[in-house]
């Protein structure tokens, strides 16, 4: 094997090595840059990720599209605040099978387009899977609850998934906003999320309420459960320095860490 090449059957021997087991539920998080020279590149990753879990398992990963929100709230970039209106107003509502992700990177933006691909109605923070139990995870996500019990987030605890970070660190950690929902810390709050979205066949700039989500901690976290003893593995897939774990667990322990260190 080329030194810095990956094929589908490197990357497959890989995943073997770390750990990731046949037949669960895995949500990915990846960079592909990370991985090096990937022949064939997303659909390469996913093929492998696919056959490593094989027919009895499911493959997730987040296909956030946070662009969909309110222009006044927008800061990577800003917009003119003469814009606002106007933008709210125009912005094409969302569609799971159209709209693209946002900072997701290229591997969940290809995995979303994939033939047998499921993803929630959420149109900030959906998921997509694919596998026999997509359906059990991106079904009925409500748009007041991004990534809380009623979330694909929700489904992945109670179906005691893993979680795959390859060649990104907790900070991309989605898993880790569940635990947030269930903390208690002084300073949680709600605010107002607006997004457009189609109800009866009509676009409307729908509003909610729901949790004003933070991560700028989840690196510091993520430091910290890996302390842990057997908690997390860490090796190498292709290029990149992989983390595989279970998702209950890390919740658990994120629960009681927030509630130790926020304030």
């Amino acid at each position: 094997m080329t030194t810095g090449l990956a094929t589908i059957g490197s990357l497959v021997r890989d995943l073997v090595a770390l750990g990731v087991p046949a037949g669960a539920s895995l949500m990915v998080h990846t960079s592909l840059s990370s991985l090096g020279y990937v022949s064939g590149g997303p659909p390469a990753l996913i093929a492998a990720l696919t056959e490593v879990l094989g027919p009895d398992g499911t493959l997730v990963m987040p296909t956030h599209s946070a662009d969909l929100s309110d222009p006044a709230g927008w800061n990577a970039p800003p917009v003119p605040r003469d814009w606002h209106d106007a933008i709210r107003e125009a912005m094409p509502p969302y569609d799971p099978a159209v709209t693209p992700t946002r900072i997701m990177g290229a591997v969940a933006e290809s995995f979303r387009t994939h033939p047998g691909v499921l993803r929630s109605k959420h149109p900030r923070q959906s998921a997509a899977a694919r596998g026999p139990s997509a359906r059990r995870i991106v079904d009925d996500h409500p748009l007041d609850c991004a990534m809380g019990e009623r979330s694909p987030l929700g489904r992945l605890y109670e179906l005691d998934a893993w979680v795959l970070l390859l060649g990104v660190g907790h900070d991309r950690n989605t898993a880790l906003h569940l635990a947030e929902y269930r903390a208690s810390f002084p300073s949680k709050k709600n605010v107002l999320f607006g997004s457009p979205v189609t109800i009866g066949g009509q676009r409307h700039w729908h509003v909610v309420d729901d949790l004003d989500f933070n991560d700028s901690d989840f690196s510091r976290l993520g430091v910290d459960y890996e302390r842990e003893p057997g908690k997390v593995t860490i090796g190498r897939v292709a290029e990149a320095e992989a983390r595989l774990m279970r998702m209950r667990p890390l919740v658990d322990y994120a629960v009681r860490w927030i509630e130790a260190n926020r304030r």
